[in-house]
C-alpha cells in the first residue's frame, strides 16, 4: 500500500473518531439547550473555524462558488445541517454505538449504489459481489449487536 492511501485510511479513521465524539458533544449541548440552537451553533462555529482556515491558508476567490457546475452541489451545506440534527436525534434515541454503527451502514449502502451508478460526479464503477457480502456482513455485525447487551432502550 502506498502512503497516499495510507494516509486516506488514517484520515478516514480520525474522520470516524470525529464524528463519533462530535455527535455526543452535539447531543450533550442540545440536552441543555434544544435542537435547533445546538444545530445552529455547530454550523455557525464550523463557519468561524473555516474563515479562520482560509484566511491562513490561502484565500481561494470565494466568487469561484458562482463557477461550481452542476449547482445542487451547492447544497453540501444544507444537508450537513440535516446530518447535524439526524445524529443528534438518533444519539438521543439510540445511544452512540447503536446510532454510529446505522449510520456507518447507510453510509455503505448508499456509497456504493453512488458508485455504482456514477451518481453526483463519480465515476462509475464495476459490481462486486464481494462487496455486497462485506454489506450484508457488516449488516447482520449490527443486528447481532442490537440483539445483545442491555435491555434499556430509551
Amino acid at each position: 500500500m502506498g502512503g497516499f492511501f495510507m494516509w486516506g485510511v488514517i484520515i478516514a479513521l480520525i474522520s470516524g473518531l470525529l464524528m463519533s465524539v462530535q455527535g455526543v458533544m452535539n447531543t450533550g449541548v442540545t440536552k441543555q439547550t434544544g435542537l435547533w440552537v445546538s444545530a445552529g451553533f455547530v454550523q455557525f462555529s464550523a463557519l468561524i473555524v473555516c474563515i479562520i482556515a482560509w484566511f491562513i491558508t490561502g484565500r481561494e476567490s470565494i466568487s469561484s462558488l458562482a463557477k461550481v457546475s452542476p449547482k445542487y452541489m451547492l447544497l453540501g451545506g444544507v444537508i450537513g445541517a440535516f446530518i447535524t440534527i439526524t445524529v443528534i436525534e438518533s444519539m438521543k434515541r439510540l445511544g452512540p454505538a447503536k446510532s454510529v454503527m446505522l449510520i456507518v451502514i447507510m453510509q455503505i449502502v448508499s456509497a456504493y449504489v453512488i458508485e455504482l451508478m456514477g451518481i453526483l460526479g463519480t465515476d462509475k464503477a464495476k459490481f462486486y459481489w464481494g462487496k455486497v457480502i462485506g454489506a450484508a456482513i457488516a449488516i447482520a455485525g449490527v443486528i447481532i449487536f442490537f440483539m445483545c447487551g442491555e435491555k434499556n432502550i430509551k
